[in-house]
């Protein structure tokens, strides 16, 4: 008995001090509005609009000698009706990385860093999501599954990732890099991904002018068949912040070709956040797509108000 009390005495000592070197986080967003949608010929319809919430755990166990191993666990989650947004369920990132002063090795599921380093990066108003997301940027190349990745470290605001998709026989492999430099006012990125005879690449731009905020990206899309395979596709945003408010206008354009079949189209969003605190701001916005297509086909407007909340 002794014994077995000394030893629960030890583990007793002993776990805050391994507790100390580990955490986990559950964090998330839910991110709803209520929308006037309109598609194409169809009628006018009050929606309540899922806006890319998610569910997530993340954790970091320091390994010492500047070594640490961490993963990350996403579920997205549509917050209008509660269910999962597919069949996955940890469908937006399941991934365990090790980092130190090399960089990072990352292996599992995540997000393409190419539409971080552009896309992602000048959609200011509403982080790319809903319907207000930018409806013309390429995917082509993109596989979010299966992906070995590696990290650079900081060189004075410049950080890169690589990444492959092993394909596994299922699919065709895939790669994909990003680059970015962060320095003062001044912000660049550069994504390009490939995936057998399809790619895109684009560079991007953004510049902090005090209280006004300036974006844009160019794209260049080649899917690798069909008449016309390639296409351009170019985005211009703009930030204003007044204390709590930010008012934000962005408009892009395609020309036909590529995934746009052989149509081209427009999108002009207009938008207005009211941030009451860092973690919670209401918001509204009104959106367009605008297609050459005959019959307005590939048309699409939508005015929204709604709600984020990060926790």
């Amino acid at each position: 008995m002794k014994k077995i009390a000394l030893v629960a005495a030890l583990a007793a000592v002993a776990a805050p001090a391994a507790f100390a070197q580990s955490s986990v986080t559950l964090w998330g967003r839910i991110n709803t509005t209520v929308e006037s949608q309109k598609v194409e010929n169809q009628d006018r319809k009050a929606v309540v609009q899922n806006n890319s919430s998610r569910l997530g755990f993340k954790g970091t166990e320091d390994l010492g000698g500047g070594l640490k191993a961490s993963f990350l666990l996403e579920h997205g989650l549509n917050s209008d009706d509660g269910k999962a947004t597919n069949s996955a369920f940890w469908n937006r990132e399941a991934a365990v990385q090790l980092s130190g002063s090399f960089g990072a090795v990352k292996l599992g599921r995540w997000t393409n860093g190419s539409y971080f380093a552009t896309a992602d990066y000048v959609s200011m108003h509403n982080h790319d999501t809903g319907t207000s997301s930018d409806a013309l940027y390429s995917g082509v190349g993109w596989t979010e599954a299966n992906k070995v990745g590696y990290f650079t470290p900081n060189y004075g605001g410049f950080t890169a990732e690589i990444t492959a998709h092993a394909g596994e026989g299922v699919d065709k492999r895939a790669f994909d890099l990003a680059a970015n430099y962060d320095q003062g006012p001044l912000h660049l990125g550069f994504g390009y991904s490939n995936q057998g005879d399809a790619n895109q690449y684009a560079i991007r731009g953004l510049y902090e002018l005090g209280a006004f905020t300036f974006g844009g990206y160019y794209q260049r899309e080649d899917i690798g068949t069909g008449s016309k395979p390639t296409r351009n596709i170019g985005r211009v945003s703009a930030m204003y912040t007044m204390g709590a408010s930010e008012f934000h206008v962005n408009v892009g354009g395609t020309e036909s070709g590529g995934l746009q079949g052989a149509n081209g189209a427009k999108q002009y969003t207009l938008g207005y956040n009211y941030n009451l605190s860092k973690r919670t701001k209401v918001y509204g916005f009104y959106t367009a797509v605008d297609s050459t297509a005959d019959n307005k086909k590939g048309d699409f407007d939508s005015l929204a108000v709604g709600i984020r909340h990060n926790f």
